[in-house]
């Protein structure tokens, strides 16, 4: 989803290590060594930090910090391969490791992470320079989407590596088989839908309610959809009482505890499995992911045809107005201490050169570059209202630090909780208090 600290700091990055991109709290730190790499060191060492000499004539090592583990021994050796073609004197590692944000926060905080990482949500714009260096100077082929959202005082810390929607990935064969000849426009209908998935022996959607991270779209962007505003976060940092269950947090996670009630979700949800539900997904096993245009490929990589695989945007509502939110992917950063010319160069080639934009399905961070994803056509066909994400607030960001308040923990007690409200109650109480300690 990142510094070099005063304990202060420390205890500011401990706080958010809830909010992962993965598996749950107590789940140890996994890595993934790429097949072609050496032994990863943290950092560069003086000895490795590399050299610019003249134009571009980078040398030294250039670690990256990915939660990409399904691509290791892969796509990184390939991408190692052609990279070091084009710059022979540097050598890349992939570094890959699950519960991503969690293991991020720890190693900036003790001041030992690599050259190239991707910059979370949980750090404060204001401390980018602490811990990065500004990426302006990267002569990009075209314009790039996002620039503006990791930037501090007129710098850029972090390029996006791609954009991204999020809707309704479905498999158009369990569609078939079910009976359902079109896509949902509003929500009763897309209940209408997930029943007869469930009368067809099909699981209408899958959640991965265990695993967590993917419970963040009910917590990023159904709300958006529902209040037609991506600033609903940052709005937190003005009320005690940001959750509420006629706010668009108490609307968006009431949708999923509907479908967990009629039983449109796995059977167990307590023992979801996230690579699992991939393979479930392309045999039609599961009719439907709430997620974005990224998981499309992964599915077809599961077994799925291209053609069988489809893309639509999510009904919150029974006005008939689809919305759907543009977001950013992760961002690229630069350790400020680290193989600063290499690392750039790196995110330079990712964007432009890798293609990982199109293996990711992802929307391309150049501007003038169009997706090859036959699903976003789809997707675009029905004519959604686009909501664009905004920069993050500092102070909200800080009161989530400090309130130490994992929301898809939230978001799976408010569905299981026999009172929805004592469990807003009750985070709302840490919400406020942190916010006393944060706005003097």
């Amino acid at each position: 989803m990142k510094k070099s600290l005063s304990l202060l700091l420390v205890s500011a990055l401990s706080l958010t290590m809830l909010a992962g991109c993965g598996s749950d709290d107590k789940k140890e730190e996994t890595k993934a060594a790429d097949t072609d790499k050496e032994s990863t060191s943290a950092a560069s060492t003086d000895t490795e930090a590399g050299s610019t000499d003249g134009a571009g004539d980078i040398s030294g090592k250039v670690v990256f910090l990915t939660n990409r583990t399904d691509m290791v021994g892969k796509q990184y050796s390939d991408y190692k391969k052609r990279f070091e073609e084009k710059y022979p004197n540097v050598k890349i590692e992939f570094e890959a490791v699950t519960d991503y944000e969690k293991t991020e926060k720890i190693r900036i905080a003790t001041g030992e992470y690599p050259d190239v990482v991707l910059i979370g949500s949980g750090i404060p714009n204001s401390d980018f320079p602490k811990y990065f260096e500004p990426l302006d100077d990267i002569q990009f082929s075209g314009d790039i989407s996002f620039k503006d959202l990791k930037s501090y005082e007129g710098h850029m810390y972090g390029v996006s590596s791609g954009g991204s929607t999020v809707g309704i990935v479905y498999n158009k064969k369990a569609f078939e088989k079910a009976g359902i000849t079109a896509v949902p426009k509003t929500l009763d209908e897309f209940y209408a839908a997930a029943q007869k998935l469930k009368d067809a022996g099909i699981t209408p959607l899958a959640s991965n309610f265990k695993d967590k991270w993917p419970l963040d779209t009910w917590i990023y962007d159904v709300p958006t959809m529902i209040g037609g505003a991506s600033d609903h976060q940052n709005k937190r940092a003005d009320s005690d009482t940001p959750y509420t269950m006629d706010g668009v947090y108490g609307q968006s996670w009431s949708i999923l505890r509907t479908l967990y009630e009629k039983g449109f979700l796995e059977k167990d949800i307590n023992s979801t499995n996230w690579e699992n539900s991939k393979k479930d997904v392309a045999q039609g096993k599961f009719g439907m992911y709430l997620l974005g245009n990224w998981v499309i490929n992964q599915v077809i990589e599961n077994g799925a045809a291209s053609e069988d695989v489809g893309f639509f945007p999510f009904p919150t509502d029974n006005s008939g107005t689809l919305k759907a939110p543009l977001n950013p992917d992760w961002f690229y950063g630069v350790n400020k201490n680290g193989n600063v010319a290499a690392a750039k160069a790196f995110v330079k080639w990712m964007i432009e050169e890798s293609g990982f934009d199109d293996f990711a399905g992802l929307i391309p961070t150049l501007k003038d570059k169009q997706s090859n994803l036959a699903q976003l056509a789809e997707f675009n066909g029905y004519n959604p209202q686009y909501i664009e994400a905004g920069p993050s607030n500092d102070v909200a960001t800080s009161i989530q630090n400090a309130a130490q308040i994992d929301q898809g923990k939230v978001v799976q007690e408010f569905v299981l909780a026999p009172d929805q409200q004592s469990i807003l109650d009750k985070y709302n109480k840490l919400w406020a208090n942190a916010k006393k300690s944060v706005v003097k």
